[in-house]
């Protein structure tokens, strides 16, 4: 059996290496053990067993390990410059098996491998073995629940790059528009103006999973909460963002239904 408490102790560890006094190192870390919270709380909602509900907590501590290397190289979240989750399997699974210090046993590799891998792909294919994806729809679900606290509670000039204001003052370019009518979630390389990183953190309730999280999402209100962060002058984009905010509600009712 994964023994978690073993598992964070390495992490700990592992961190150490880093420092913790980085804005956005500390984001992370709050963000990781916000996702550990996430997870476990779906697990429990899905009435899920107990190895498969530990293993749903140990690919949430090691969901961004990839994350810290990228910062310090980097000092950016973007995409553009690491692929985060790539270099986090490398990390786990390359010459070295860091995993081995994270789990003894390497029942679980394949699971943890292409959950951490496909954590942040736009969408997750076809070729995934039933239990494989059951944890990276799992990863996925928590992942965007403790990313709702984060666009609450984080500063907007750390998440968007400026003001508030500024940002309400955006337009929201047409390309994520019409993804937002199509009720999908936004290709990141599609995001143009600072509102349309905005909108992405409300379409993205679009692609989750499982009726628990759904559940969880609409009894914190989150889609209007984040939508309110934003002091919007721009009336027509204010006026798309609770178009799409029924949308995005009407979507996750579906998903308990």
């Amino acid at each position: 059996m994964i023994d978690l408490q073993h598992a964070r102790a390495v992490f700990d560890g592992y961190l150490d290496g880093f420092s913790r006094e980085d804005e956005k190192i500390r984001l992370k870390i709050v963000h990781t053990d916000g996702v550990v919270r996430s997870v476990s709380e779906i697990c429990r909602r899905m009435r899920l067993n107990e190895e498969d509900s530990r293993l749903a907590e140990l690919i949430a501590l090691l969901h961004d390990i990839g994350r810290f290397e990228q910062v310090r190289q980097f000092d950016s979240f973007e995409p553009s410059v690491m692929d985060h989750a790539a270099y986090g399997v490398q990390l786990l699974f390359g010459d070295q098996k860091m995993i081995r210090e994270f789990a003894a046993e390497d029942t679980w590799d394949d699971i943890i491998r292409q959950a951490i891998a496909r954590h942040s792909d736009y969408s997750l294919g076809d070729d995934l073995t039933e239990r494989e994806l059951l944890h990276a729809r799992l990863i996925r679900d928590a992942d965007k629940l403790d990313n709702c606290r984060v666009k609450l509670e984080d500063k907007l000039e750390v998440l968007l790059g400026c003001s508030g204001e500024d940002a309400g003052k955006q337009e929201i370019s047409p390309e994520t528009w019409q993804e937002c009518m199509s009720r999908r979630s936004i290709h990141l390389a599609n995001r143009k103006t600072k509102m349309d990183y905005w909108v992405s953190y409300i379409a993205y309730f679009f692609d989750i999973n499982y009726p628990a999280s759904a559940e969880i999402i609409l009894e914190n209100h989150y889609p209007d909460r984040i939508i309110r962060r934003i002091p919007y002058s721009n009336r027509e984009t204010e006026k798309k963002m609770w178009e799409l905010r029924d949308l995005v509600v009407e979507s996750l009712h579906s998903k308990m239904e």
